[in-house]
């Protein structure tokens, strides 16, 4: 029987490092030598999970086939490694402790005083030891989120730790620095990185692997500096240089020789990388010629990781259109009839995003209405597709009230509204429909052309649908229903023929999106935007 490896990263210096790319890059290496890997995130935060949080708050909040609310760094690993992440992909402190609680009041521990060890300890060490069992991974690669030093990842650190001497030699430990470029002494100064290895190695920790972040080449005399300061060989000090692309970063550390120093101190054979199509990819995004304009309409626009998925779904359609995106964010709280003109006139596709609340709807119902009306290629993502809905209603079926009840709940003609008690069967999230279901798609639209399948499953985040009262109105009106949940009629795509592409899903297409195996909607929406 094979042994699960179990490889560790953790951070120094600052925050935003990239150990998720870091940690998403050594996983498709291994993945291109033939192993069988999976990513993980631990996050020190209290929530249970970000469903809650705003998004500026943690950047996007990613979703799961099975419905789990998740770090956005989820969605780097499947986009990177082309799999399928679940619940057991990511633990919160929240949801450690909340665990631990619920056993201490039944009663699992028997009398026993609950303390952060071995009770939380054990109970980290289980989800992360798990993830390996159940699957028959030959790696699993755990990201520990935040910086070695901060208070509320010191129960993970401890938790390794411990790991560290239960496995022996099927565990290793990467640890990512920031090495600065003084200008003024024309110097990169590898002081933070030595600290903040001593601060690691006061939590009981020494790294095997040591990852510099730099903006500059570091040169070999470094490297030996770091080496015989930190207490790791030289060829285990690896260079990870800025990008101009995150798609890079596997091909640069495999020329640092990443996953060959990771394979070799754990003893193992190196068989040969088959990193062909990944190459492929980046050849098509480099030799790109054309230029796409699109303009992304939410709420959120300020951080741009709240809409990462679809900005990076975006760029694997561009460059398999062979193009390049240009991608504008514009607020739909600024957004008008006296201003589109001015901030939409040039740009040749819009997204209209996801979100909750009223905030901003008001631009997203602009934004789609001039893109109806001048026949621009349009996507609207779940509250996209909402208000795509409630926009055609206002000025297609003449009903000036229409709204959602989420927006106005004593409206009238609430065409977008609350899932019903029997409709919520389906929901995994309380108020929340969470995760993946089928889609029936219809025989001769578009959607089923761009999917070019009758069933689709897609992952959903959403608590109100569409109103399914109206949906004969629409369609007399010329707005098509043209996919659907096939157990419970719930409309899951719209879309009006009389435009190229006008078209609106209730469910994420982006969560979908890999480097490999890019999203056939957003294919299409690109696709139909050059032609």
């Amino acid at each position: 029987m094979k042994e699960t490896k179990y490889i560790f990263v953790t951070g120094g210096v600052v925050s935003s490092l990239g150990k998720g790319i870091t940690a998403a890059s050594l996983g498709r290496l291994l993945l291109a030598r033939g192993f069988k890997v999976t990513n993980q995130k631990l996050d020190p935060y209290i929530n249970v999970d970000p469903g809650t949080l705003n998004p500026y708050e943690h950047g996007e909040c990613y979703v799961t086939t099975d419905g789990y609310e998740s770090d956005l760094d989820l969605g780097h690993y499947e986009r990177f490694l082309d799999i399928q992440t679940t619940r057991y992909n990511n633990l919160t402190t929240g949801r450690v402790y909340q665990t631990v609680i619920n056993k201490e009041r039944r009663g699992d521990f028997l009398g026993k005083t609950v303390q952060i060890i071995p009770h939380i300890t054990d109970e980290i060490k289980s989800n992360i030891l798990q993830l390996g069992k159940e699957n028959d991974f030959d790696f699993v690669i755990t990201e520990i989120g935040g910086v070695v030093g901060d208070i509320e990842s010191l129960p993970f650190i401890e938790a390794v730790r411990q790991l560290k001497y239960e496995l022996g030699k099927n565990c290793l430990f990467i640890h990512l620095t920031y090495v600065p470029f003084i200008a003024a002494a024309k110097e990169l100064k590898t002081k933070p990185t030595q600290h903040s290895v001593k601060t690691l190695q006061q939590e009981g920790i020494q790294p095997d692997i040591i990852v510099l972040r730099t903006e500059h080449e570091i040169s070999d005399d470094v490297k030996r500096k770091v080496s015989q300061f930190c207490n790791v060989s030289v060829d285990a000090v690896i260079e990870s240089m800025d990008c101009s692309t995150i798609y890079e970063c596997p091909i640069k550390m495999q020329e640092e020789k990443l996953d060959t120093v990771v394979l070799s101190k754990l003893g193992m054979e190196i068989p040969e990388a088959d990193m062909t199509e990944w190459n492929k990819y980046l050849d098509r995004m480099k030799n790109a010629k054309r230029k796409v304009k699109i303009a992304l309409v939410g709420k959120y626009v300020q951080l741009q990781d709240a809409y990462k998925s679809i900005a990076e779904s975006l760029i694997h359609a561009c460059t398999y259109n062979d193009c390049k995106l240009e991608l504008k964010y514009v607020s739909s709280e600024e957004l008008t009839n006296e201003n589109v003109e001015e901030m939409l006139a040039d740009k040749e596709g819009i997204i209209v995003a996801p979100g909750f609340g009223s905030r901003g709807i008001e631009g997203k119902f602009v934004a789609l209405r001039y893109a109806r009306e001048n026949n621009i290629p349009c996507l609207g993502i779940c509250l996209g597709m909402q208000c795509m809905a409630i926009e055609f209603a206002r000025n297609v079926l003449g009903y000036a009230d229409a709204n959602s009840t989420e927006i106005d709940p004593t409206t009238r003609h609430n065409i977008v509204d609350i899932m019903d008690e029997q409709k919520n069967v389906l929901n995994l999230g309380g108020s929340m429909r969470l995760g993946a279901y089928d889609c029936k798609l219809k025989e001769g639209t578009l959607a089923h052309k761009v999917y070019g399948q009758d069933v689709v499953k897609e992952r959903h985040r959403h608590r109100f649908e569409f109103n399914s009262e109206y949906r004969e109105q629409f369609e007399k009106a010329g707005m098509v229903c043209s996919g659907e949940n096939p157990d419970t009629g719930l409309v899951e795509v719209i879309e009006y023929p009389k435009n190229k592409f006008f078209l609106g899903t209730q469910f994420h297409p982006e969560y979908s999106s890999t480097v490999l195996k890019p999203s056939p909607l957003f294919v299409s929406f690109i696709k139909t935007i050059i032609s």
